[in-house]
């Protein structure tokens, strides 16, 4: 990427977790990351993606969503929600939910949590709720403080660990041992659709910026 001609992409995404992965899968892309907006849940995203769609007309955005439950499928799901993208909007839905997208390095995942490779999904998208598979699996870990960052304490009432989310962004960020999207691509759909069109707004922007400048 030419230095003078930088592709920043600015976001917008459900959680802390989503921050990590998306600014990494931005520059993943060849980017850089700008603002990472939103962080309160979907509602809050939903409720202003019209307004990020609107500054998607002149500058490079990524909005991230799960999709849980909402529908059983993510492209007319996501039409739903936004029937016409800017030029540089790239809207997407992780199926089912981000977890999914993790399991899809099943090797570098089962490493990072210290479990056997067989303990992980082969196929990540027909997990029903990928975060709940996550704080299972986690919790036949060998190492103890594994167990006790992402399992949820007896009669807390809470689905996660009191550090589950710092514990995958650790995962995401670790420029060794970490998360790779490349591998992650074969296994998952729905970030492989994420990756193109990220790459397609990089190229779309910085091709812009050229014949402007």
């Amino acid at each position: 990427m030419s230095k003078c001609n930088p592709v920043v992409i600015s976001g917008a995404v459900e959680g802390l977790l989503d921050e990590a992965l998306v600014g990494y899968l931005i520059e993943h892309a060849g980017a850089s990351s700008g603002p990472i907006y939103g962080k309160q849940g979907k509602g809050y995203l939903l409720r202003n993606l019209r307004g990020y769609n609107q500054s998607a007309r002149f500058r490079p955005w990524i909005i991230l969503i799960d999709l849980n439950n909402d529908d059983e499928c993510a492209p007319p799901f996501r039409a739903s929600l936004l029937p016409i993208p800017s030029t540089y909007m790239c809207f997407r839905i992780a199926v089912r939910e981000v977890e999914a997208w993790l399991f899809a390095d099943r090797e570098r995942l089962a490493r990072f949590l210290s479990i056997p490779v067989s303990r992980i999904p082969q196929n990540p998208e027909i997990i029903d709720q990928p975060k709940r598979r996550m704080v299972d699996i986690a919790s036949s870990s060998r190492r103890r403080d594994i167990r006790e960052d992402m399992v949820p304490r007896p009669g807390s009432g809470r689905i996660i660990g009191p550090a589950y989310t710092s514990r995958l962004i650790e995962f995401v960020l670790d420029p060794q041992r970490g998360w790779r999207p490349d591998v992650a691509v074969q296994l998952s759909e729905s970030l492989a659709r994420c990756m193109r069109c990220l790459c397609r707004i990089v190229q779309e922007y910085r091709d812009n910026l050229s014949s402007s400048s």
